[in-house]
């Protein structure tokens, strides 16, 4: 079970990204954009959302740090861009801490299976931090 830091930027997170492997002299990781994900034909994908990173990660010091520039016309604001990212394989657990956290809070998505995960939810609770939450298979 891992609670990972996960960075929202706004259009800049390749440069971001480059930034940390230099200041932390790492290799570059696999970089994967909204383009690059299964399309929905119902919600077909905005031109300028085509290249913009959907998702990223970096071992920095021992902590995954995750990266994705936010979604055209999402909410945005320099120091609100972190999430903290509950990764687990224990699908009852994940249930769990996302009902419990959610008391008091506001769900920004409920929890439901995607193409990268069994099940994925976000939410900001009573104290005003946004969660992430995602099944990792063994």
């Amino acid at each position: 079970m891992a609670v990972n830091a996960y960075l929202n930027f706004e259009g800049n997170t390749r440069e971001a990204i480059e930034f940390y492997v230099k200041a932390f002299e790492l290799e570059m990781p696999e970089i994967s954009t909204f383009g690059e994900s299964p399309q929905n034909p119902e919600y077909p994908l905005p031109e300028e959302a085509k290249n913009l990173v959907m998702h990223s990660s970096l071992n920095i010091c021992g902590s995954n740090v995750m990266f994705s520039d936010t979604f055209p016309g999402m909410p945005f604001t320099v120091g609100n861009n972190i999430n903290l990212a509950v990764v687990i394989n224990d699908l009852d657990k994940l249930r769990k801490y996302f009902n419990n956290l959610q008391a008091g809070g506001t769900v920004t998505m409920e929890l439901q299976e995607t193409f990268w995960s069994k099940s994925f939810g976000q939410l900001t609770d009573k104290f005003g931090i946004n969660w992430m939450f995602s099944h990792e298979s063994e």
